[in-house]
């Protein structure tokens, strides 16, 4: 239901409070799911790991943590931004780089901001998923991070549940075949479902703003 109130996000009691393009409004509060699927199983893992290491560092590191997480910034459900701290600032860089698939690092490195992916066309059918993407080949280092959505309605146009599906190797050339990713996560594309995908660039633990696009499977 939408609502004239003050700006405010998050549930209490049985209600849940956001906003989107039209403005605020509340919902019933719903129950979170949990698969417990072995990918969230592994993610799990991966944060708890990284929590422990965290608290492994020397005050030194962690002082060197905070002032990047100061230069990092976000912007929250009501369109307000923040900087990070420390900690969030740690799991950001070490998440991205397990992610890719490079060594988690203890001492904090200077930021990173990768420009964004230029261009993408996308090839979507039954049998097919790819991404022609600009700049190709990635410069030295860099990584395309690819995050899909489950299948949608044709219909919808706004997305916000987005899943990493695959990481490219390091300098990538043009095209990313998402296919067998996609399928073995998501399911085989089905012909006129929908699928959103974000598009990011890695570099050293940092992720480019993100180009959001959607095809309809054909």
């Amino acid at each position: 239901m939408k609502i004239l109130d003050i700006p405010r996000s998050g549930s209490y009691q049985g209600v849940t409070s956001s906003r989107n393009r039209f403005g605020q409004y509340v919902r019933t509060r719903a129950t979170p799911v949990n698969p417990n699927t072995s990918f969230q199983g592994s993610v799990r893992a991966r944060l708890a790991a990284q929590a422990a290491a965290w608290r492994a560092l020397t005050d030194l590191q962690r002082a060197g943590w905070e002032s990047l997480g100061a230069q990092m910034t976000r912007t929250d459900s009501l369109g307000q931004q923040y900087a990070l701290n420390g900690f969030a600032a740690y799991m950001s860089v070490n998440n991205n780089n397990q992610a890719a698939g490079n060594a988690v690092v203890s001492d904090a490195p200077a930021l990173v901001t990768p420009e964004a992916v230029t261009t993408a066309v996308i090839t979507l059918t039954a049998a097919a998923f790819s991404i022609a993407y600009t700049p190709t080949p990635l410069p030295a280092g860099e990584r395309l991070f690819s995050f899909c959505s489950p299948q949608r309605s044709k219909g919808r146009n706004f997305e916000g549940d987005f899943r990493l599906i695959a990481v490219s190797a390091a300098a990538a050339i043009s095209p990313a075949d998402l296919f067998a990713a996609y399928s073995a996560r998501m399911g085989t594309p089905v012909v006129n479902n929908k699928i959103f995908i974000q598009l990011q660039r890695y570099k050293g633990g940092f992720l480019s703003g993100p180009l959001v696009t959607a095809a309809t499977v054909a």
